[in-house]
């Protein structure tokens, strides 16, 4: 599905008004400020890939701001992966500022406050992902915002590639190929991420990190084991038991807990793609699961709807 909205059509006092309303519901509710004082002009468009979008948003220079009030009815979190295209970005959230020249890319978080601004004309391309969405992909999502990511080189440069081609060719996709590439997109931007150092090493020790990262690994390329354990995992990374569960509560969470979160984030996602015909019970089983009653109660508690509700939206069409 393309959506498009341009001020262009408008008189000049509707344009400021009709900007926001169009920005807040392609993204979500945000506050706007309006550099200078020179008539606005700005284009937007929206492309549906299953579960994810893309955008291209073209204005004056523009501050966007994401205040606490509008968190408080927001169940669902996603994650703006932002390309400039003509001139430098900056977004400030959680405490870090950083600025993003062409060449790059940002990532940024809908569940805290931010402003995300430029002074210059800008031409942005965005992937808006839900979290449940990338978390299936990359482990804690959350320490990706405000980090920088080259676009001109390697998986970044493929992963921007791809997301401006896939626009060109939108068109001549079906629903379940939107889908495919939407899921590809995701994929590619996690080999972006993940092949970065600052990922891998984040703000503790290089070697601390490179086996929670293994351990995650481990984890993501198991689940289908029904035995899968917390010691199970420790032995594979050829670590104590107690040495992992200290990894793991540092990132405020269990073994076990991560275990569980990965399986529903594995589920969630067959759920949802239209390729997988399995029924409810063997998606259950193939994520590690052994009691389907379980996992509904899990499922429904984790998302807010039964395995049955999801499969039947996902599979509604629009």
């Amino acid at each position: 599905m393309h959506e498009r909205f341009s001020t262009r059509d408008l008189a000049p006092p509707q344009r400021r008004s009709a900007w926001q309303k169009a920005v807040s519901e392609i993204y979500f509710p945000l506050d706007l400020a309006f550099h200078g004082s020179r008539l606005f002009d700005g284009t937007l468009d929206a492309w549906t890939l299953g579960a994810v979008s893309i955008s291209r948003n073209c204005s004056n220079g523009m501050l966007y701001r994401r205040h606490q009030h509008h968190l408080v009815e927001e169940r669902d979190e996603s994650y703006l992966i932002t390309v400039p295209e003509l001139s430098e970005v900056r977004f400030v959230q959680d405490g870090q500022d950083v600025s993003c020249a062409p060449g790059g890319f940002l990532i940024e978080r809908s569940h805290l406050p931010y402003e995300f601004s430029h002074a210059d004309p800008a031409s942005l391309w965005v992937l808006k992902v839900p979290r449940a969405v990338l978390e299936s992909h990359i482990s804690r999502p959350e320490r990706l915002a405000t980090l920088r990511f080259d676009a001109r080189s390697g998986a970044g440069a493929l992963f921007v590639d791809m997301l401006r081609l896939a626009v060109g060719r939108i068109t001549e996709f079906n629903e379940a190929s939107c889908r495919l590439i939407g899921g590809q997109l995701v994929e590619l931007l996690a080999a972006a991420v993940t092949e970065d150092s600052r990922v891998l090493s984040g703000s503790s020790t290089t070697v601390r990190n490179a086996h929670l990262c293994r351990a995650e690994e481990i984890v993501r390329n198991r689940l289908g084991e029904p035995g899968l354990t917390p010691q199970r995992v420790a032995d594979a990374c050829g670590i104590s038991l107690r040495y992992l569960q200290q990894i793991f509560e540092e990132e405020n969470i269990t073994v076990g807990g991560y275990i569980r979160s990965q399986r529903l984030a594995a589920s969630d996602q067959r759920l949802r793609d239209p390729r997988f015909r399995g029924s409810i019970s063997e998606i259950a089983y193939s994520c590690g699961f052994s009691d389907q009653a379980q996992f509904s109660r899990s499922y429904r508690a984790r998302f807010g709807r039964t395995p049955s509700e999801a499969r039947t939206a996902a599979r509604s069409p629009g």
